[in-house]
């Protein structure tokens, strides 16, 4: 697929690595733009396609329920997790960790498509910090959804000091963090069998919602995988 005009927007080191934040226009779909990150020059994530973020977070509101819900979100990457949540009347507050501190740059100066919506809503806070690391710690407080939407897959992580999260130890130290009735979900480009194993360790009920799109960038059907978990009070267990 031909591209044109690429714009590097921010090229800079990290703790992960060399981080890139560029934007381009698609010639087979003109006037679209494109907003893309990678690291270590692979392909982190992009602007075009956003249905699993969003049904991340839309998913887990719905199977929570309730009003004035407290929101965690892992990671900031372009903003759409967090958009997602805040799209919801119901939910009062959305705070996003985020390690990297060029990635929150990026929103404060208006370099991300979604840094004005999310910049104006006052919801909306934004923290540097790992999202892992608080998980595993004491709470401080409670949160009704917790969203991750950090690494790859547990698969495949960016860092592998996040692998505890995805052992039964790290869910249930997270799972500390919610309120009696919370959701966490966790985004993942892969099935992970492994990990749906330990969630079913640990939560009462586990749901695993795969979302699938065509991908023009690399002209393939892609699927992406979303892991609910919860100590409902009451209902069946779904996969």
């Amino acid at each position: 697929m031909a591209e044109t005009n690429l714009e590097i927007l921010a090229y800079e080191p990290s703790p992960l690595g060399m981080l890139c934040l560029r934007r381009r226009n698609l010639l087979s779909d003109p006037g679209t733009s494109v907003t893309e990150v990678t690291l270590n020059h692979e392909f982190l994530m992009s602007s075009l396609y956003t249905d699993s973020e969003r049904a991340l977070a839309g998913t887990a509101i719905e199977m929570r329920g309730g009003d004035q819900l407290r929101v965690l979100v892992g990671g900031l990457g372009l903003g759409y997790t967090a958009s997602a949540a805040l799209q919801s009347p119901r939910v009062a507050s959305v705070q996003v960790v985020e390690l990297l501190p060029q990635v929150i740059e990026w929103l404060t100066s208006g370099l991300v498509p979604l840094s004005g919506e999310l910049s104006d809503d006052p919801r909306l806070s934004v923290v540097e910090g790992d999202v892992y690391g608080k998980l595993a710690q004491p709470p401080t407080n409670e949160f009704d959804i917790i969203l991750i939407d950090v690494d790859h897959s547990p698969d495949d992580r960016l860092d592998e000091r996040s692998h505890s999260f995805y052992t039964e130890p790290g869910l249930i130290s997270a799972r500390r963090h919610l309120t009696a009735d919370g959701v966490l979900a966790v985004w993942s480009y892969a099935e992970s069998s492994s990990f749906s194993v330990a969630l079913r360790k640990v939560f009462e009920q586990v749901h695993v919602l795969p979302v699938s799109y065509d991908n023009q960038l690399i002209d393939m059907r892609v699927t992406d995988w979303l892991f609910f978990a919860r100590d409902g009070r009451g209902g069946e267990e779904e996969e």
